[in-house]
């Protein structure tokens, strides 16, 4: 398959919901899409859905918990197209939403697995790639429920959404957002965090009041950043969320 000259982006977990949908609109705005799924199936599927559309995608199987599986990603996008304009880290689970004192290490090491352990992968593993593009964008699909600042205020909305293990998981990747945006800026690639809000998905039973559509909107916002973008930072809807 030829090169792509287009820029490209890699999302992972794009097979549904608001990854999909951001895989659209980076499409929509000329971007070559890498459609990363853990489920090969799924991910053709999605990427034909795609197509259909006049969008350029590839699929690419991708599990953040696998390194021979993130390895086998790189060499593939590396082969086919030398460089990664932009890397967006969009899979993440929530594993089981009980209270804090009864939530189970085992199911907390899963959730990190997925949604901390999973983006530093990743985007270490991609790191070259992104070096390559000689100015990109990484964006860490975060959540307003990692925003400390929000959780400690009662007045805030989600103040009583007390989830230990899906909630400190984003707090630690907003910790390690602001850890590589510092490293990185001497390389020219920007590493953000996004909060989609809270979206009607699978993950919590297509209870949101968000539609996908505007969860991807402030993604594809940070994903698409010039060199005078902001980097290091928590954003909802383009606006500063508090640590």
């Amino acid at each position: 398959m030829a090169t792509m000259q287009k820029k490209s982006v890699l999302i992972t977990g794009a097979n549904k919901s608001i990854g999909f949908e951001t895989a659209r609109q980076m499409g929509r705005l000329g971007y070559g899409i890498w459609l990363g799924s853990r489920d090969e199936e799924r991910g053709g599927a999605a990427a034909r859905s795609l197509t259909a559309e006049g969008i350029e995608v590839r699929p690419i199987s991708i599990d953040v918990t696998d390194e021979a599986s993130i390895k086998q990603a790189v060499m593939r996008v590396e082969a086919e197209d030398e460089k990664l304009d932009v890397l967006i880290n969009n899979a993440g689970i929530p594993g089981q939403m009980l209270p804090p004192s009864q939530q189970s290490i085992d199911d907390i090491r899963r959730i990190y697995e997925t949604n901390v352990f999973g983006p530093i992968r990743v985007t270490q593993a991609f790191l070259p790639l992104l070096t390559n593009a000689a100015g990109a964008n990484v964006v860490m699909v975060s959540s307003g429920l990692g925003s400390l600042g929000w959780l400690s205020d009662p007045q805030n909305q989600f103040y009583g959404v007390n989830f230990l293990g899906y909630n400190s998981s984003k707090s630690a990747l907003n910790a390690v957002t602001l850890a590589l945006s510092k490293e990185l800026a001497g390389l020219r690639i920007k590493v953000n965090a996004a909060d989609p809000g809270y979206t009607a998905t699978d993950f919590n039973g297509h209870s949101g009041y968000r539609t996908v559509e505007q969860a991807a909107s402030g993604i594809v916002w940070l994903a698409t950043l010039d060199e005078s973008g902001p980097s290091g930072g928590f954003y909802f809807d383009g606006t500063v969320v508090p640590w």
